[in-house]
């Protein structure tokens, strides 16, 4: 079930991310990544965006950015399911992918590369005002260096 997105400014201030954007169904990424952008911004972030051709290469881009000294990293990309399971692959090794880069390099990585059915969820998660998950991915962004920063010098207990 997707949740109305806060109309509030987020208590984490600054910071530097990555947006790894695919270009594949650009109307529906385009959204993601405005609402992202503007939701980083309006915590006084800064953003750079990287574009890539699909989804499939969002994690070799993520990879390489987890080198640099960044905050957090979101991944935003639109897979439409067909008639055959190539969606279901892509969507499985973006993932898996993703979460190695996580671990592997102690930086969030932020996964909205969505793996929909339809147009018509496309349409609800990408281009509404309420429910967008560009929003949400820069919300948990946030969220995840507040969580970071809190562990930083800390032992496990």
């Amino acid at each position: 079930m997707l949740r109305k997105n806060p109309n509030q400014k987020s208590k984490a201030r600054g910071g530097t991310f990555a947006i790894v954007a695919s270009r594949y169904n650009a109307r529906y990424v385009d959204a993601m990544v405005r609402a992202a952008q503007s939701e980083l911004l309006r915590a006084g972030a800064k953003v750079q965006v990287v574009r890539v051709p699909g989804a499939y290469e969002i994690p070799v881009v993520a990879k390489r950015l987890a080198r640099a000294s960044l905050s957090a990293i979101i991944c935003l990309g639109v897979i439409l399911r067909g008639e055959t399971v190539h969606a279901a692959h892509i969507g499985e090794v973006v993932s898996r992918a993703l979460m190695q880069i996580q671990l592997a390099h102690e930086i969030p990585i932020v996964h909205e590369v969505l793996l929909l059915e339809n147009e018509g969820q496309a349409r609800v998660r990408c281009l509404g005002k309420k429910h967008n998950r560009g929003t949400e991915a820069a919300q948990t962004a946030l969220a995840m260096i507040r969580v970071m920063k809190s562990l930083d010098g800390k032992g496990a207990f």
